[in-house]
């Protein structure tokens, strides 16, 4: 109870808002919004029992229903604030942790809907729909990792990313309809992510959605995590696991749209509150769900909060905001007449340029060791520059440009490649116009497009060739990276989310060697300087040839400071003879990663170690002559340094 309350008649009496909060949230600038609005259990002259608050200004009247009181509509309700906020509140004695309620709200047509509390923390699982009062409370054991995180989530650091889909990475292998659990997913997960040398994960929508084909895209409660799989506690549990081993987390946050569900935010207190009532503002074609309306305060104040919530509550190590090009512009997927122009007569959401602006300046500035990471698909200028310069202030973007040129690239029949090479190459005339991420993300490996082995032309062996010649030239490459799971070991099937991977191929020899190769590769990548300081920048990257299209070679270095190693990529199944680079030392030059590797399933027909001859060739004045195996990629530097 604050003292601005106590003092003022008409205001309940145990209130957990002030006015100041109630000012922040009609502001748009109330951040922890959560602690003050949803369910908390409190004590109240010596009883427990939870106070409720919810926004419902349009609503005439709100009462809490549960089982507590038979699902009465009239017999809990909760009293308006006196501010005009919208906000109603109350205290109801005896409910505690584990009770399981909804708002029955009366609109201005005399019609009672009944809502789950948008700040619940924890649901009913589907397919039930009620909130559940519950707390975030947890005993973390992750210190040492969050006291570090900072140097180990920066931008020059390596960032290798494991994305997964918890409902469908593994299941129950004794029934597939059973899924795991979040610590019996820690159980496994850790260890396999660790030992492929993986820095993050990135679990796709992990808050309480209704419909699972949604993926998690189609999000109801936003401050909960899906009860399918545990309680908070549970998750909380996974994620200091991984902090526990080195691995970061990364959680994709859904602020561009949200379902139609009754039960949820759609037409909340009978009107459009948190979405536009013009759908041609309020309605996303593409998903059939709603768009927040960016525009008002009350909402910019949720979803502000609800990205601090995850960091704050969860020690999340980073936010993947997806869909962000369907919020920057009005006329998204949407054909002329179906949509309405900003103030200036021009396409760009302006409400949402300046709320994704505030929201990254607030999570840099409270929580400076995480990563804000934008999938964002068009050339929107400066998503990941600093708003001070006028971007948009995210820490990195994901390069979707780069993924699908690189795909299509690779899959073509290697006789073809000779007449696409700049399609391969064209990625670094733009890569450092924003600090990318590289993505291989299950959007790849869904509906019909095949997963990224069976995506690769020619035979079983050539397929696996090309797998690991991609994820070689996938590391060399600038920038962050990503890949689904699945893709760790080369499933054959495209990722379906009813299913567990088909763990049975990972023990199976090519599989495993691809499992090797991503283990080698992630560990040079956390090796090498020249891999990661510079790797969001142009000095740090150089092509040396790619001219020789006839044969499909490339040749490129990755350089920081006085450290630099070579990358060689041959992209067709014929091995070369003799075939001279060139190289700015005298000296031997040692292997040091070949994707075809005996060890990986490979040929293995090159050689480790290489003399150079004062022959100048590529510009420098010294070269090597080596053998290039089929399909493959290797990395080598100067033996020494």
């Amino acid at each position: 109870m604050t003292e601005q309350a106590s003092n003022n008649p008409n205001v309940y009496p145990h209130s957990l808002l002030s006015d100041f909060d109630v000012h922040l949230f009609k502001g748009g600038k109330h951040y922890k919004l959560f602690e003050k609005l949803g369910s908390h259990v409190i004590e109240r002259e010596g009883q427990k029992g939870t106070h409720f608050a919810v926004w419902a200004p349009n609503a005439e009247a709100v009462s809490v229903i549960g089982n507590f009181n038979g699902w009465n509509k009239e017999s809990h309700f909760l009293m308006p604030r006196w501010d005009h906020s919208g906000i109603w509140e109350g205290w109801i004695p005896e409910i505690q942790n584990g009770e399981v309620y909804k708002y029955a709200i009366r609109t201005k047509s005399h019609e009672w809907l009944e809502k789950a509390d948008p700040f619940a923390l924890m649901w009913e699982k589907p397919p039930r729909t009620a909130s559940v009062v519950w707390d975030t409370y947890y005993e973390w054991d992750d210190k040492k990792w969050m006291s570090s995180r900072e140097a180990k989530n920066s931008l020059e650091s390596p960032f290798s990313v494991y994305e997964l889909h918890l409902g469908s990475w593994k299941r129950d292998p004794e029934d597939n309809d059973r899924r795991l659990t979040y610590r019996e997913i820690a159980r496994d997960l850790v260890p396999h992510v660790k030992e492929l040398g993986f820095t993050h994960v990135e679990f796709m929508p992990i808050m309480q959605h209704p419909y699972e084909p949604s993926w998690g895209y189609q999000i109801t409660g936003y401050f909960a995590a899906s009860s399918i799989f545990g309680n908070p506690q549970d998750l909380m549990f996974l994620i200091e696991e991984l902090h526990k081993n080195d691995i970061g987390v990364i959680l994709d946050w859904v602020p561009s749209h949200f379902p139609g569900d009754m039960h949820g935010l759609y037409r909340f207190d009978g009107t459009a509150l948190y979405e536009h009532e013009n759908p041609f503002e309020g309605y996303h074609p593409d998903w059939k769900s709603y768009i927040f309306n960016y525009g008002r305060y009350e909402v910019r104040s949720f979803l502000i909060s609800n990205a601090i919530f995850w960091l704050d509550r969860f020690h999340v190590d980073g936010l993947r905001v997806d869909a962000v090009a369907s919020m920057l512009y009005r006329d998204y997927s949407r054909k002329e007449g179906e949509w309405i122009p900003n103030q200036y007569g021009g396409r760009e959401n302006l409400e949402v340029i300046s709320l994704l602006k505030e929201v990254n300046e607030e999570v840099y500035k409270s929580y400076p060791g995480v990563q804000t990471i934008a999938e964002e698909s068009t050339a929107f200028p400066g998503v990941s520059r600093p708003t001070y310069s006028g971007g948009l202030g995210f820490g990195m973007k994901w390069m979707m440009g780069w993924m699908n040129d690189t795909l299509a690239y690779f899959e073509k029949d290697p006789a073809y490649r000779k007449f696409h090479q700049n399609d391969i190459t064209f990625s670094t005339v733009y890569a450092f116009s924003e600090n990318f991420m590289l993505p291989l993300s299950h959007d790849e490996v869904v509906y019909g497009k095949k997963s990224l082995l069976d995506k690769m032309p020619g035979d079983l062996w050539q397929k696996f060739a090309n797998l690991r010649l991609l994820y070689l030239y996938m590391f060399t490459h600038p920038g962050a990276k990503l890949i689904f799971m699945g893709g760790e070991f080369g499933q054959m099937a495209e990722w379906n989310f009813k299913y567990s991977l088909d763990w049975h191929e990972a023990d199976q020899p090519l599989n495993k060697g691809v499992s090797g190769l991503l283990k080698a590769l992630n560990t040079l990548y956390r090796q090498e300087k020249s891999l990661t300081k510079y790797q969001f920048e142009e000095r740090g990257f150089q092509w040396l040839d790619t001219q020789d299209q006839e044969n499909s070679v490339l040749y490129y270095t990755r350089k920081a400071d006085d450290e630099q190693i070579f990358i060689v990529l041959n992209m067709t199944p014929v091995p070369r003879e003799n075939y001279r680079f060139g190289v700015p030392e005298k000296g031997k030059y040692t292997l040091l990663v070949n994707s075809d590797g005996k060890e990986f399933g490979g040929s293995g027909v090159v050689e480790n170690e290489w003399q150079s001859e004062d022959e100048a060739y590529h510009g420098m004045p010294y070269s090597v002559r080596m053998k290039l195996p089929p399909l493959a990629g290797f990395i080598f530097k100067k033996k020494g340094k």
